[in-house]
This record gives C-alpha cells, structure tokens and sequence, in this order.
C-alpha cells in the first residue's frame, strides 16, 4: 500500500514568488488593454476624419479650425501651444485657412505686435457640416449594433469623457 501523499507548505518565499508573478500578468494585461483601447480610439477617430465636407482640408487644418471656432478669438502663440504645432506650421495652417476664408487673422488690440485669429461665418458652417457628417456616420455604424452592445457603449460614455478630461493636453 502506497504511503498517502504530503502535502508540502509553500515557504513564504515561493508564495510571495507566485504573488509577484500573478501581480506582473495582471500589469501586462492592463498594458494589453490599454493598448486595445487606445489602438480602438485611434482608429474610430481616424475614420471619422474622412468626411465630404472637409475634403478639401487635412486633418491638421480641421483641427486648428475646430479649436480657433470653439475658443477664438485666440492668439497665434496659443493656438499653437494647444494643438502642439510649432510656430512657422501654425502660421502656415492659418495661412491657408484665411486664404479658404474660413478665419480671418486681426492685430491683438493689446499688443499690436501679435496676432489673434477667430472663425469667419463660412468657418463655423464648414465645422458644423463637418461635425454633421461625422456624428450620421457613427450614428449609421452604432444603429448595426446589437441593442446590449449600445446599452454598454452609451454606459460607458461618461468613464470615456472622464478618462478624457484626466488625459493631459500634449505638450503641456
């Protein structure tokens, strides 16, 4: 007859071992997630970029006229700093957007040496189509979800504006 077997104790070594090897497969799976999520808002945001109204602008033109539209008048210097553009590209976006007539650049009437840049009424127009555009198309792609996955999307809504106000602007 065959002696039953005994049952070992783990040293308190080996045990906190395993803790530290369970603790780094749950880091690598939160950077795995993370990824996936960044990875999913990376490319939502990228194909929602292609819309017909903004055709004939790049990505960084509808960006500078998105900002200049919701916070203008601004300063060049400003605007810069918050869509983390150097100086001379700015000054090159704005150019090109004045010359599409969608802002308009003015003197800073307290300091005539600088420049502020604020949304003409065909630039507002042009960020509401666009913003049109791209809220049907999402909408047309959420409606071909099954009605548990948009329960779950629309609930996690208010993490992802949390999530997003938490984020620091880049180059700040």
């Amino acid at each position: 007859m065959a002696a039953p077997k005994q049952r070992t104790q783990a040293t308190p070594d080996a045990r906190a071992a395993r803790e530290r090897e369970r603790e780094r497969e749950r880091e690598r799976e939160r950077e795995l997630e993370g990824e996936r999520l960044r990875a999913a808002i990376g490319r939502l945001s990228r194909r929602l970029r292609t819309t017909a109204a903004g055709s004939q602008l790049t990505p960084s033109q509808i960006s500078v006229l998105f900002t200049i539209v919701r916070l203008g008048p601004i300063g060049l210097s400003e605007l810069a700093r918050i869509e983390s553009v150097n100086a001379t590209m700015l000054s090159r976006i704005a150019a090109q957007l004045s010359d599409a007539r969608l802002i308009v650049r003015t003197p800073d009437p307290s300091d005539r040496r600088q420049g502020l840049v604020s949304a003409t009424a065909a630039g507002r127009r042009m960020r509401e189509r666009i913003q049109r555009e791209r809220a049907r198309a999402l909408g047309a792609h959420v409606a071909e979800l099954s009605e548990r996955q948009r329960e779950v999307l629309w609930e996690a809504l208010p993490v992802l504006e949390q999530l997003a106000q938490m984020l620091p602007r880049v180059g700040k």
